[in-house]
């Protein structure tokens, strides 16, 4: 018995998913009890008709709804502490998370916190061992209902049991965990996303792959999140390029607001080296984290093949490549993101040689880091960081 796998594992909230979907928010938030909800997004976000909208649907429903939009695009603790104080001042009873990332962290954050004792900054954590001793500290009676409502396919965080914030004291991304935190409802309706400029849908949707690709070969036991791992990057094979060129394609849309889901999913099981090395940019550079992703992703897979190339090889003939192994997989990585215009080298997102062993030394310590199949150091981060400045990817 004792060679026998065990995990723990938790799987995601009730999911509305189909384009217009967005009309049954109303009898989403009353069926949760909600009387008077609060919505919580980012300040660009805020001016868009889709947020008037919804707020007005919900008056007509006799829900009256309050706006928090102190959002940053990488959210901070005060963030948080400041939609708390309007969560409290506007007797509110639910969160609806509405928007990108930040603003479905900010929301989940924001809602997790109403019950706590603790301030937020004593229950983000950077590692494992801080998790351990941060669980214990954690209030679940009383914990509002949430609604997530993902404006853009990428994320994962519409169905995810973490927010991720940054502390201001140490410019640390660091992690809001547990399993209550996942929303009671996702409203998953790919309309939202219609629009969004090339750019964003790049970024975001490689940032799916990501969580699909490194919980696929995350060296922790759970076959499950690998089966949904491979659907997602499979959707983002097929889809991304399509919804890049017509922001208008829904069915482009749809298939990539599923990878985004099935990304979420996934990365239950784990991520590794790509987000410990992401973190540090998003933190101290304010580099959108899904782009962060797509420039260090080919850099990190040929640092990691030595340990995962029967795992590559086997994605590679699942996606059905030109070449099935690591190395052609690789090569297939660069073709998607010059394809849909993800700059190949670090510059091009603002990053300084001289920064490097500052970084380096913030990713080692990230919690993704133990995550990565092999042993990840400072000094691999250093060579990695300087990899992605060269715009040289290891054979």
């Amino acid at each position: 018995m004792a060679d026998l796998p065990r995990a723990d594992w938790a799987f995601p909230t009730a999911i509305r998913f189909g384009a217009g979907r967005i009309a049954e928010l109303p009898a989403v938030c009353r069926g949760l009890g909600m009387r008077r909800p609060l919505l919580v997004t980012d300040r660009g976000l805020a001016a868009n008709p889709m947020i008037a909208a919804a707020i007005a649907q919900n008056a007509a429903a006799g829900l009256p709804t309050g706006l928090f939009c102190g959002v940053r695009p990488n959210p901070v603790t005060g963030d948080v502490t400041d939609g708390l104080a309007a969560y409290r001042a506007g007797g509110h009873d639910g969160v609806i998370a509405f928007g990108g990332g930040s603003s479905l962290d900010s929301g989940k954050a924001i809602a997790f916190m109403v019950p706590q004792r603790e301030p937020v900054e004593a229950l983000t954590v950077a590692s494992f061992q801080e998790f351990q001793a941060v669980q214990g500290k954690i209030v679940t009676d009383g914990l509002p209902p949430v609604v997530s409502v993902p404006t853009t396919a990428g994320t994962g965080s519409e169905i995810g049991r973490a927010a991720a914030i940054i502390d201001e004291a140490s410019q640390t991304k660091k992690g809001l965990f547990h399993q209550r935190m996942m929303p009671a409802v996702c409203i998953a309706d790919p309309a939202l996303t219609a629009g969004l400029p090339p750019a964003v849908t790049a970024a975001t949707g490689i940032d799916a792959f990501t969580h699909s690709l490194e919980a696929y070969y995350c060296p922790f036991y759970h076959p499950v999140a690998e089966g949904s791992a491979l659907r997602g990057m499979a959707l983002v094979k097929d889809w991304l390029v399509r919804a890049c060129r017509d922001g208008a394609d829904l069915e482009a849309r749809s298939h990539m607001m599923t990878a985004s889901l099935a990304g979420a999913t996934a990365f239950q099981k784990g991520v590794g080296a790509i987000h410990s090395l992401s973190h540090p940019l998003s933190s101290v550079l304010g580099v959108h984290h899904g782009l962060a992703n797509a420039v260090l992703m080919p850099y990190v897979v040929a640092f990691n093949r030595p340990a995962i190339e029967d795992k590559l090889a086997a994605l590679a003939r699942y996606l059905n490549l030109r070449e099935a192994t690591g190395r052609g997989f690789v090569a297939w990585l660069l073709e998607l993101r010059a394809a849909v215009g993800i700059p190949h080298r670090l510059g091009a997102l603002g990053v300084d040689e001289a920064r490097v062993p500052a970084l380096a030394a913030m990713a080692e310590r990230d919690v993704t880091a133990s995550e990565n199949p092999v042993p990840f150091t400072a000094k691999d981060a250093e060579r990695l960081y300087r990899a992605a400045l060269q715009g040289e990817v290891a054979a």
